[in-house]
């Protein structure tokens, strides 16, 4: 059985270590670096867990202390610390520790990464301490973004500048067999390219087994002679593909590919490195894919409340709740504020002559139309059947004028192949608040509808003196 030291100066913090790790390790306890180094002369032990967090301050001094003595330099050190401990850690690992850890520490990755440098004492010891330097900066950078694309592109750049790799990218695998590149160090921001995946076997191959593949020499390894004729010429003697695992089924299937030009091929320190910034990559692409997915289920569920389905727009209910806080802003601020309603002619014929499918065509096609129009501050709603309406904040009786102008014109000059050659037009009517002539925004909405009405009324009208009957209201 392994033996693990753990200094804390904390009772309760060591209590909670020992007991996730008793019965897999025999655990001995020390408050500080002297009791750890006077163990350490008694017993064997195998790995050191120091916490940083102290009320001493004196985490980094343990660090140099351990590091420092012959009996103790040699142990795997692995530090934990949370978040806003990062110049303890710096200063802990140009110490000599070999490793740290972000609390909460969960008991996988504990034993994870207590099994790993177990087995090989010196599995970091080919990683350089500006390595290191970089997981720590990495792992902080990434812990707290949101988006995945930013999150790629800091792991493609981090590993590009340390490394000495000639590329990095981060490729995803989508559900059509497509290769997209999702980030590259080569590539500007939140570009995205597609590649063929039959032109990288090497991807196909980790693919398949979910396991890294290395080629140290494309010229010549048999598994890249299927695009021999497509990579003479490059520059690049081997490459490397780590499969970004965690939570395919949420995440998708996504690798980190780097190329190398040295003529050694990819040494021990690039494969070890690429792995650990593949681990540290599948935990925060799965929180932030998570995380966006959840922003839009919450976008689409707010659509579905506040937006009509048919057209885009506002639905009546949000409409009268946006009027009312516009009504109000225009009146505290001595705003003018313009109503407009629009009301499509005759549509009861289009319905009854070429179905209730062209009819939501036309109703799509026209709330199309007035979001062309709109400024950033307006909005629109469809209000009923083939109803619209428009608020055009801080606008007068003038602006609201050449509004409705602008619109009539645009709908006038709209095609739609399934009416053939009816033509589309539309009754439109306005009513504007300004220097407190109107009372509430109810009556606003009020007069914007009988003024809409009215020019329906006065078509039908006009309509009537020309021979051209309509039972359209």
């Amino acid at each position: 059985m392994k033996h693990i030291l753990i200094i804390d100066q904390d009772p309760a913090c060591r209590v909670m270590l020992k007991s996730d790790l008793v019965g897999t390790y025999k655990v001995f306890e020390a408050l500080n670096a002297d009791d750890g180094i006077s163990i350490i002369q008694r017993e064997r032990v195998d790995l050191v867990l120091l916490d940083m967090e102290r009320e001493d301050n004196k985490g980094a001094e343990i660090c140099t202390q351990l590091k420092s003595t012959p009996a103790t330099k040699h142990i795997p050190l692995i530090l934990l610390s949370t978040y806003n401990q990062k110049e303890d850690i710096i200063n802990g690992l140009h110490s000599g520790a070999e490793d740290y850890l972000n609390k909460p520490v969960y008991p996988s990755e504990l034993f994870a990464r207590i099994d790993a440098h177990l087995r090989v004492k010196n599995y970091y010891s080919i990683l350089e301490k500006e390595d290191l330097l970089m997981l720590l900066t990495l792992t902080e950078i990434i812990s707290v973004a949101r988006n995945p694309k930013t999150i790629m592109k800091s792991i493609v750049e981090k590993m590009a500048m340390v490394s000495g790799v000639s590329h990095c990218s981060i490729i995803s695998l989508n559900d059509g067999g497509e290769l997209i590149v999702k980030a590259s160090s080569d590539l500007p921001d939140n570009k995205e390219i597609k590649l063929d995946l039959k032109n990288y076997p090497e991807i196909q191959k980790a693919f398949s087994t979910l396991r890294p593949v290395v080629i140290q020499d494309i010229k010549s390894d048999p598994l890249l002679e299927p695009v021999r004729d497509k990579i003479i010429g490059l520059q690049d003697n081997s490459l490397f593909v780590v499969p970004i695992i965690k939570k395919q089924n949420v995440i998708g299937t996504f690798f980190m590919r780097t190329t190398s030009p040295l003529t050694g091929g990819i040494s021990a320190r690039i494969f070890k490195l690429c792995q650990l910034v593949a681990n540290i990559s599948g935990n925060a692409l799965e929180n932030a894919i998570i995380f966006e997915a959840m922003q839009s289920n919450r976008k689409l569920l707010e659509d579905l409340a506040y937006r009509d389905s048919l057209t885009g727009l506002y639905n009546h209910q949000q409409f009268h709740v946006r009027f009312e806080e516009e009504f109000s802003r225009a009146k505290r601020y001595g705003l003018p504020l313009t109503c407009i309603f629009a009301d499509i002619d005759n549509f009861k014929n289009i319905n009854d002559q070429f179905g209730h499918i062209v009819g939501d065509v036309v109703l799509k096609q026209i709330g199309e139309l007035i979001n062309q129009i709109l400024r950033k501050s307006d909005l629109a709603a469809r209000t009923g059947g083939d109803e619209f309406a428009v608020l055009l904040p801080n606008t007068s009786s003038t602006g609201a004028m050449d509004f409705t102008g602008r619109l009539s014109e645009m709908i006038r000059g709209v095609s739609i192949k399934s009416l053939e050659s009816e033509l589309i037009s539309v009754s439109v009517g306005f009513s504007t608040f300004q220097n407190d002539n109107i009372p509430s925004y109810e009556e606003l909405l009020d007069l914007a509808d009988k003024a809409m009405y009215a020019e329906k009324q006065r078509k039908k009208e006009k309509a009537f003196q020309l021979g051209l009957f309509s039972t359209d209201s």
